[in-house]
């Protein structure tokens, strides 16, 4: 029983430092902050995001439901969406993926369209995950 404990702290550490290190990495909260011209609630925005990572595992961990009403979905996955949208905007730019490939591919020309395109494909599959896969 000890050694599950300290396994389970173990792992609970290398998983939560693994993710912190990906923020930090990616500057999200600094950039989101000068994206908001709100430098003076970084400390709202870090805090924003232990206490929703906290909060999660607890409802994860002991399996709590919360119900809202049917609206309550739209508004959870408009936060989802555009913490998702953050994450992927801040992954892009610090590997400069986009320029990279637009070079390789002889597509300058044609970054916006690429982009689009790459939008419109996430969106696409995400809307078929949604709709078709999961019934």
């Amino acid at each position: 029983m000890l050694v599950q404990i300290l396994l389970g702290i173990a792992g609970g550490i290398a998983v939560g430092g693994g993710v912190i290190a990906l923020f930090i990495v990616l500057d999200m909260i600094p950039r989101l902050a000068q994206l908001t011209r709100s430098y003076h609630r970084v400390h709202w925005y870090e805090g924003a995001m232990v206490a929703g990572s906290l909060v999660g595992t607890v409802f994860d961990f002991w399996n709590w439901k919360l119900s809202l009403g049917p609206w309550s979905g739209l508004v959870v996955g408009l936060f989802h969406g555009v913490f998702i949208g953050l994450l992927a905007a801040a992954l892009t730019e610090v590997l400069n993926v986009l320029p990279i490939l637009a070079k390789r591919l002889k597509m300058i020309r044609f970054l916006f369209g690429l982009l689009m395109a790459m939008v419109t494909g996430k969106v696409a599959g995400s809307l078929f995950d949604w709709f078709v896969y999961r019934k």
